[in-house]
């Protein structure tokens, strides 16, 4: 047996190290059992391997038309009623003096307006509070539309002017939105919005007022208010910076105490007779 053995292996020849093919080393994975599914290491990709594109924030398209048409339809509702100035005290059945209190109440309001909507669009939502404020000249254009009488016209008036606070919200807007490369184009834009809106605002109100009734003025800002709102809603995003902090309510009141000794005129120089001032050289009468 062991000779058969040895000189069975004497048969096979010796191979040397030239030419010799080493088979591939037995696989060592063992086969998972069963029940067991095989678990596979993901394969990690390489560092030099392409980034994926930035994805664009949701409503960037279009937000600088948007907010430069919420400007312009501010501006629309502050000189609407530049054409009808003369004819207020006819309008309204009151005398020019408290007629007047029409146009103060919308610039009053309006300059106290603006820093506070601007304060609270910071700790609140700039979208937020864009949106309430063109819904506050939605409402107040109601309200003057449909009176003709001089307190509820006043009231009216003085809630549009909430509405001006439009405008810094409108900047804050596009300078947290925008790039630092397109922000220039974008404030000027929004900057200018309010004299365009002015300069289109004086004809269109005098061909209105000519030849339709002028409560017309106020339905067609309100018009303009709900297409800027509905606008902002469907364009500006969401996702807007917010700076932590609380309200300055005191701070708020001096600063509307202020602005309102300010703006307010001066004491009334003397009139004459039918509230006319005095000629020169004429006495006040007793």
């Amino acid at each position: 047996m062991t000779c058969r053995g040895t000189a069975a292996r004497s048969h096979h020849p010796q191979t040397t190290l030239e030419g010799t093919k080493h088979p591939s080393p037995p696989n060592r994975t063992q086969p998972a059992a069963p029940g067991h599914p095989r678990v596979r290491t993901p394969r990690v990709p390489s560092s030099s391997a392409p980034a994926a594109p930035a994805v664009r924030a949701p409503g960037r398209r279009g937000l600088v038309p948007v907010l430069a048409f919420s400007g312009i339809a501010v501006a629309v509702m502050q000189t609407l009623l530049v054409p009808v100035v003369a004819d207020l005290p006819r309008l309204l059945d009151t005398t020019a003096s408290n007629a007047a209190w029409v146009i103060t109440a919308t610039l009053l309001s309006g300059t106290i307006a603006a820093p506070v909507m601007g304060r609270l669009g910071d700790l609140y939502g700039k979208r937020r509070l864009l949106v309430l404020s063109l819904g506050l000249m939605v409402l107040g254009s109601l309200v003057s539309g449909f009176t003709s009488d001089l307190l509820p016209m006043v009231v009216g008036r003085a809630v549009q002017g909430l509405a001006l606070g439009a405008i810094p919200l409108g900047i804050s807007i596009i300078w947290d939105q925008l790039p630092p490369e397109r922000r220039g184009f974008a404030l000027g834009l929004m900057s200018s919005s309010i004299g365009v809106g002015g300069a289109l605002a004086i004809p269109l109100a005098a061909l209105v007022a000519q030849n339709f009734d002028w409560h017309w003025l106020f339905f067609a800002s309100a018009a303009l208010g709900a297409l800027a709102m509905a606008a902002i809603l469907a364009v500006v995003p969401r996702n807007e910076q917010r700076i932590p902090g609380r309200f300055d309510v005191i701070g708020a009141l001096g600063l509307t105490l202020g602005l309102v000794a300010l703006l307010l005129p001066s004491p009334r120089a003397p009139t004459g007779a039918g509230g006319a001032p005095p000629r020169s050289g004429s006495s006040p009468p007793p």
